[in-house]
């Protein structure tokens, strides 16, 4: 598990930018959704598949790790990166139970926060918008957690 945990936080160090970025996307209702709109909160974006069976194993902890800090400090947003239809995804969707948005693009060679080499992969959002991690492979919400009370502390002790 050590193991585990500190190539995690290895990959976790590596990021595209600094600088804070930002897009909209629609969600499965067509409603747009901007990072922007999350400031001030830490934003776990998640690319993720239907087909994928190591996305279908994280769905569980990201809605917990969703649902713990929604109304405080963090969301998660997942991002289908698949063409699939509406339908068939919002029945996915309900049948994971899952609670935070789920927004749609197609799969590209190049999103705004970065090169996607796999699926799942996750970039940390900083509460000022500015990408700081990013995980190729599954997360748990308790990897989650360590990350962002040690990016807190090390803000905290500047």
């Amino acid at each position: 598990m050590r193991l585990l945990v500190l190539v995690f936080s290895i990959l976790y160090a590596v990021t595209a930018s600094t600088e804070p970025v930002d897009y909209s996307l629609p969600d499965v209702h067509g409603k747009e959704h901007s990072l922007a709109d999350y400031r001030g909160k830490w934003v776990v974006v998640n690319y993720w598949a239907t087909w994928c069976p190591p996305c279908q194993e994280e769905i569980p902890d990201l809605v917990e790790f969703h649902d713990r800090h929604k109304d405080n400090d963090a969301v998660v947003i997942g991002i289908n990166f698949e063409d699939i239809g509406e339908e068939q995804l919002s029945a996915f969707v309900d049948s994971f139970l899952i609670s935070y948005p789920i927004l749609r693009s197609e799969p590209l060679a190049e999103t705004p926060l970065g090169t996607i080499p796999g699926l799942p992969t996750t970039f940390i959002i900083a509460p000022d918008g500015s990408p700081v991690a990013r995980q190729v492979g599954p997360v748990t919400g308790k990897q989650l957690d360590e990350y962002i009370a040690r990016k807190k502390k090390a803000a905290g002790s500047r």
